[in-house]
């Protein structure tokens, strides 16, 4: 595993054509880096320059293949170029594949070659191997996507490359009104209208779930405390599955009526007991809707 810190860190990412290169961008792109696609070979310093005076990015990840042929000739004295004294992280990450298994893509996504244009694809896979051999045996990373689903590969990369400063999964836990339609992101969506409704508490109907009194009315129910011990069980069992399967964030939204009281306490209780094991976001869309209706009415 290659240890990565808080310092500017460059990751060029290569290798064979369909072994993977897309799938290793966007996983880059979820750990938090700054993802550049094919740039050419002679930008490199300049574009460096730029981001060590910004000062803001601090991990970099940039994928170049063969439609910057020139790279591979270059890459050795571009990256000695660059001052080793910013104590910046360099790390090649080559993608390759076996030669069966790369024809066999390029043959199910029906594209060609970049090397074999109008001839056969096995021709471009061993004549791109020849012109990558140098750069392959400079990488410090070699992966073998050949038995690896795109989920796989996400997470290979993960394990390589995933800090402290970002967490690849997280949840979200926001609060709604049905009233006002349903939330369109949203991975689980819990109906808790058949809880007890402050709204019909006179002392309670202006205020939200947010005030402790509206969350102890909902709350001191057998009813609420049931479906809520119920609930949590679900959630500790289904989210791992979700991160398993590699998706970066689980949006759970929790619905009454108009999002004013009932799911706003309860998203509160959930997000703060996921957020034991879990980077959690809560929020409430509908909360304010009603005092905003009536400010101006």
């Amino acid at each position: 595993m290659i240890k990565m810190t808080e310092t500017q860190s460059l990751v060029i990412v290569t290798g064979m054509s369909g072994a993977g290169k897309t799938v290793a961008m966007q996983s880059f792109e979820d750990l938090g880096y700054f993802c550049v696609d094919n740039m050419p070979p002679s930008l490199l310093p300049k574009f460096w320059d730029l981001v060590k005076e910004s000062g803001k990015v601090k991990k970099v990840a940039l994928v170049i293949d063969l439609r910057s042929r020139a790279f591979y000739d270059e890459i050795g004295e571009m990256l000695s170029e660059m001052d080793e004294t910013d104590f910046v992280h360099k790390k090649i990450l080559f993608l390759d594949s076996s030669d069966e298994e790369l024809v066999a893509r390029y043959k199910e996504t029906r594209r060609a070659h970049p090397l074999a244009m109008e001839g056969r694809i096995l021709d471009g896979v061993h004549l791109e191997r020849e012109l990558l051999a140098t750069i392959k045996a400079q990488a410090q990373l070699v992966i073998d996507t050949s038995k690896l689903s795109p989920r796989q590969l996400r997470e290979e990369i993960f394990h390589n490359f995933e800090t402290n400063d970002v967490k690849s999964f997280h949840v979200e836990v926001m609060s709604f009104g049905f009233k006002y339609g349903l939330p369109i992101d949203a991975d689980i969506v819990m109906d808790v209208r058949f809880l007890p409704n402050p709204y019909y508490v006179a002392e309670l109907r202006n205020k939200t779930g947010l005030d402790q009194a509206v969350s102890e009315y909902v709350m001191n129910s057998d009813t609420t405390e049931e479906f809520y011990q119920s609930f949590i069980k679900v959630l500790e069992t289904v989210l791992p599955g979700y991160k398993r399967e590699g998706k970066s964030s689980v949006t759970i939204a929790i619905g009454c009526t108009g999002g004013q009281h009932r799911s706003v306490a309860l998203a509160e209780r959930i997000g703060k007991a996921l957020a034991a094991n879990y980077p959690v976001r809560i929020s409430h869309r509908d909360m304010n809707k009603r005092k905003e209706s009536v400010n101006r009415s």
